[in-house]
């Protein structure tokens, strides 16, 4: 489709800096992966968390002993509003960004779900109640029940979200939305992911009829068919009973916008997807995929990351090769996901890898090590794409100030060198336009750094200290900085002016530019746009620039 505006569209990466609470709907994605699915017997669960201007802090808790008649402060995730404040647990664990020191981890994605479900009179939002369950919780099993019981208690009052609840055995998938003015708890139901399958949900509740899975591996608020029936939501018998139908029934957005991304990660490693791609598309509202599937291999925690950079390559998703992508190919698009033209509706195709992620985590679990050093936090600051994993032990007494928020020193509107958030992110939004040009050197970058760190981390005997996990944790941080700031300075001088310096064969992770007799640059390479956009041009401008 033609356009005025055709150079201005193809040309910048718009960034909307708009709370992290105004647009839910489509955010984060997470894939779960049973040990028995797993190369090394790890337990494995990311999560892209993803929201437009959210700094990427990485939370941290220093676990211990809190006196009678102590108090916690409960403030809601997304607004950073107080909400109040509840009896703390007498004794709680050290918390380690979506992990604890006993190898549990939680993640999210927001469905929403019914809306007059979500104005709730409750205490406890989505993001309070991981942390805070992360804070006092053993076990998968034991985090699922906190999570109930302080629903129960204390109320809910976020919108239907899909909770990944995992430690170094067992993975589930617990879906969980109010019951709206009036009411104080939650219904919820939970699934156990069998050991040699994976699982993914992507903001679309993906707990569908009960009655098929093993009883003994489902869990389920006592009233969840009641309430359903009592609002109208469901009317069938207890055995055809599905919670996405009853409290998040499927809408093109629910299936092309989240349930897309989860056939991506299926596609990947599973066989026969191709028969889920019309429901992929959105075409059958009616359709689902299995909750969970058998991957054609075992996986490693490089396979999930990886996986949480998918941008529907080779796939009838794939967004590259389009006027959207621009002038090299960027496999993003610009906010907001719907946008009009002529009075008429479109939509971008939302991957899993995107620009307004705040920070990734992959959590691998590893049951055959002691907890401190089995649990490793791989974290990032950025969309995972355009920047690399460290590893962070659970243990860790402090995390490394880089993945720190500190106000007015770094955070969402104040810039700093020594914040992982602003150096990733001055990297990757410099890259974006100039995608295929610059990517390679960011990609060569990133898997040199996560091969060493994973050298080092499988290196680590299971009797090292905690002294030696807090120093590995911290140097890997400080490395990671090094090398990115020394990324982006290379970066600038070489790409300079949309030209590009010549460099030297030497295998070296930033290769000497190439200089003349006299000791200056090379002349640089000058490409211009790729062939495919020229003849994009041609097609928009006609003869306007056609040589006499």
């Amino acid at each position: 489709m033609k356009t005025k505006n055709f150079f201005l569209c193809v040309m910048f990466l718009l960034t909307f800096y708009v709370p992290h609470f105004t647009f839910h709907a489509v955010a984060c994605t997470n894939i779960i992966v049973g040990k028995g699915a797993s190369a090394d017997g790890s337990v494995f669960v990311s999560y892209n968390a993803d929201s437009y201007g959210m700094y990427g802090n990485i939370y941290h808790h220093l676990g211990g002993i809190h006196a009678k008649g102590e108090m916690r402060k409960v403030y809601d995730w997304d607004s950073n509003k107080y909400l109040g404040e509840i009896p703390q647990a007498e004794r709680t664990y050290t918390v380690v960004g979506q992990m604890n020191e006993h190898q549990v981890s939680i993640t999210e994605t927001t469905y929403g779900g019914r809306e007059e479900l979500w104005k709730t009179e409750g205490l406890i939002d989505y993001g309070s109640l991981i942390y805070i369950t992360l804070e006092r919780a053993t076990s998968a099993r034991n985090a699922i029940d906190i999570m109930a019981s302080l629903v129960d208690t204390y109320g809910y009052c976020s919108e239907g979200e899909s909770f990944s609840v995992c430690d170094k055995n067992e993975a589930w998938i617990l879906e969980m939305i109010g019951k709206g003015a009036g009411e104080k708890g939650a219904v919820w139901a939970a699934v156990r992911i069998p050991d040699d399958c994976i699982s993914a949900h992507a903001n679309q509740s993906r707990i569908t009829r009960l009655s098929q899975y093993d009883k003994r591996q489902v869990l389920y608020s006592k009233d969840v068919i009641k309430f359903a029936r009592q609002k109208g939501y469901f009317t069938g018998k207890d055995s055809e009973f599905s919670f996405r139908d009853a409290y998040a029934p499927n809408d093109f957005g629910a299936v092309r916008y989240c349930e897309t991304r989860v056939w991506s990660i299926f596609n990947r490693f599973c066989d026969g997807m191709d028969k889920y791609v019309d429901y992929a598309k959105g075409n059958d509202l009616k359709g689902e995929m299995p909750l969970y599937l058998k991957p054609r291999r075992q996986l490693l925690v490089q396979d999930v990351m990886n996986a949480m950079r998918d941008h529907y390559e080779g796939t009838p998703f794939d967004i590259r090769n389009e006027l959207g992508a621009g002038s090299y190919n960027m496999p993003y698009r610009p906010t907001p996901l719907e946008w009009e033209s002529e009075g008429k509706k479109y939509f971008n195709e939302r991957p899993i890898s995107t620009q307004q992620t705040g920070f990734c985590f992959v959590g691998q679990m590893r049951s055959s090590l002691p907890d401190a050093v089995g649990g490793i936090a791989w974290v990032t600051n950025d969309d995972p794409n355009m920047a690399p994993f460290v590893p962070l032990h659970c243990c860790l007494t402090e995390v490394p100030s880089c993945f720190r928020r500190m106000v007015g020193v770094q955070d969402d509107v104040t810039f700093s060198w020594e914040s992982a958030f602003w150096v990733q992110n001055a990297v990757s939004n410099m890259v974006y336009p100039y995608y295929e040009k610059m990517f390679p050197d960011v990609q060569k970058a990133r898997e040199a750094l996560e091969q060493t760190f994973m050298q080092i981390v499988n290196a680590t005997p299971d009797t090292a200290s905690s002294e030696t996990l807090q120093q590995q944790s911290h140097a890997a941080a400080q490395e990671m900085m090094a090398t990115w700031t020394r990324l982006f300075q290379y970066l600038v001088v070489r790409h300079l002016d949309m030209a590009t310096k010549k460099v030297e064969e030497s295998g070296a992770l930033f290769a000497p530019f190439k200089k003349t007799v006299h000791g200056i640059a090379e002349p640089p390479v000058r490409p211009g746009y790729p062939e495919a956009f020229r003849k994009k041009i041609v097609e928009e401008t006609g003869e306007k620039y056609l040589m006499p």
